[in-house]
């Protein structure tokens, strides 16, 4: 009986420390400068913003227009910098684009192949069958042109960026489906570059960003601005709009077959209900007759 006791307070207690959690977490930028300065501070100070995206739930999809967006900031901004080295050009027909389209595409890119009958590398422009190419040779040339830091591959960004969300915040996205964890952080990291507040000091050469992840600022500074991608479908071109596109595009890039999981999941869960039916009339009619 004492053990049992022991156990709920136990849990009563990790439950009040997960609510504590949720609410610091879901508090605003000031009470995060607040609690940096009192302790130990926590990152990120703002927890990510909820989107509400095309792809979210269990009946979600991705919106190819957006996703054509967002190839457009990236190719046009982000790939300057960041790589997506496991993403081939022709996963690009996905989005709606023919096999010509994708082959014009990859032949604005050079790639690097080789050795050649004489034994020497040489470059030639990428064909639909190649990933894309990196922005720098190596990790180190890329941390050297960046301020010392390297930045991270896109490739697989939106599935390894996630912010984990406390109780009771965590039950509720298993009912909900949620996996938009790292588009959410994406998008706030792009749109959240701020003045720091007063009284916090950041290091020379970093900018000021309360929904990054490892600190209170980061390196990179704002990538984008308002009307710096031109779109062709008169979506507005503004920086919040740039940073959904580039975010769903990302999401697609490190699951282009959610759609496919999804409907799989969904005839999966059909099929059980369904199984489950039978059995229970298989029971009662094997049992019908038997004395009880």
């Amino acid at each position: 009986m004492k053990k049992l006791v022991a156990s709920l307070v136990s849990l009563a207690f990790m439950a009040g420390l997960g609510v504590a959690s949720a609410v610091a977490q879901e508090s605003g930028g000031e009470a995060g400068a607040e609690h940096a300065e009192g302790g130990t501070p926590h990152y990120p100070i703002n927890h990510p913003k909820h989107v509400d995206w095309s792809f979210a739930g269990p009946f979600g999809h991705y919106d190819k227009g957006q996703l054509q967006r967002g190839l457009k900031v990236y190719t046009e901004v982000c790939s300057a910098c960041h790589s997506m080295k496991l993403v081939s050009f022709r996963t690009l027909e996905d989005l709606g684009y023919s096999e010509a389209q994708v082959k014009a595409f990859a032949g604005n890119y050079e790639v690097q192949d080789g050795p050649n009958d004489d034994g020497e590398m040489f470059a030639r422009k990428a064909l639909p069958s190649d990933n894309f190419p990196p922005p720098y040779p190596n990790e180190q040339a890329a941390a050297a042109s960046n301020n010392g830091a390297a930045p991270p591959d896109m490739s697989l960004l939106a599935k390894a960026r996630g912010i984990t969300r406390g109780f009771p915040q965590f039950i509720f996205d298993i009912f909900t489906q949620y996996q938009e964890g790292g588009p959410d952080y994406i998008y706030s990291l792009i749109t959240g570059y701020q003045d720091p507040p007063a009284g916090v000091e950041v290091p020379e050469g970093t900018h000021y960003n309360p929904y990054f992840v490892a600190s209170a600022s980061l390196a990179m500074a704002p990538p984008i601005s308002d009307d710096q991608v031109s779109y062709d479908d008169g979506t507005p071109q503004t920086v919040d709009q740039y940073a959904k596109d580039v975010s769903a595009f990302l999401m697609w890039a490190a699951e282009p077959h959610l759609e496919e999981r999804k409907r799989t999941g969904f005839m999966v869960m059909v099929f059980l209900v369904i199984f489950t039916g039978l059995i229970y009339l298989t029971k009662k009619s094997v049992y019908a007759n038997k004395e009880h």
